[in-house]
């Protein structure tokens, strides 16, 4: 593995250890030193310089030097992206997980939407997102990044489930109660009209957009040209 390469799994690694530090084991006393909006904002500004790391060393590593899954590879990433961003979409509506006033209500609701698939619709859409990337075998560096975005997401969500106990008790067990950690897929066409069109929106405006952020053609616009 060469130095570029050494250097971008030490930035993932950073990029979701401080994550899952600063989340789980050391949230506690960082929110009693520094108060809940101090600790957001230490929150936040590792968060963005682990990333940018992230970002300058997947630059920095060798593009596209896999040899790929070809044509069959591109349409099952394509296609799995549009789920994910269905989820996506429907995760800002009515989630009990965000830090917003009334989550303990929200959690004592009947699950509506993507919540009927599962109570962890953005971090699966994540996880999609990460599955994407790895099908296409497309390069080491994208393989080593989504391995470890969708790690972060999927054990992230369910170190949240612990967490979430912890915090809102009696709220989150009965949420948990009601919904499902693993996706139940055959729900998705249930979710409602509005988060397929969103999700299918957001599938072709990222489509456009991935030339320009990463340099390549996806989506359909490997076929739209």
């Amino acid at each position: 593995m060469n130095s570029a390469l050494i250097q971008l799994v030490a930035a993932n690694v950073t990029f979701v250890g401080t994550h899952f530090a600063m989340s789980h084991p050391l949230r506690a006393s960082l929110v009693k030193a520094l108060g809940e909006r101090g600790f957001q904002a230490v929150y936040s500004l590792v968060s963005l310089a682990a990333f940018a790391w992230v970002a300058l060393a997947f630059r920095a590593a060798p593009p596209a030097d896999l040899p790929s899954n070809g044509e069959a590879g591109w349409i099952i990433a394509t296609l799995l992206m549009i789920p994910a961003l269905v989820l996506f979409a429907g995760s800002f509506a009515g989630n009990p997980a965000l830090p917003a006033p009334g989550a303990d209500k929200l959690a004592r609701q009947d699950p509506r939407g993507v919540f009927t698939v599962t109570r962890h619709p953005m971090m699966w859409a994540f996880g999609l997102w990460a599955l994407a990337h790895i099908i296409l075998f497309w390069s080491t560096r994208t393989l080593i990044t989504a391995g470890a975005m969708g790690f972060l997401a999927l054990i992230g969500a369910h170190l949240q489930d612990r967490k979430k106990e912890a915090l809102m008790g009696e709220a989150w067990a009965d949420w948990e109660a009601k919904t499902s950690y693993w996706p139940r897929f055959g729900r998705l066409f249930a979710v409602g009209w509005l988060w397929w069109a969103i999700g299918i929106a957001l599938w072709l405006l990222l489509s456009w957009l991935h030339r320009i952020v990463a340099g390549i053609d996806a989506g359909v616009m490997l076929w739209l040209g």
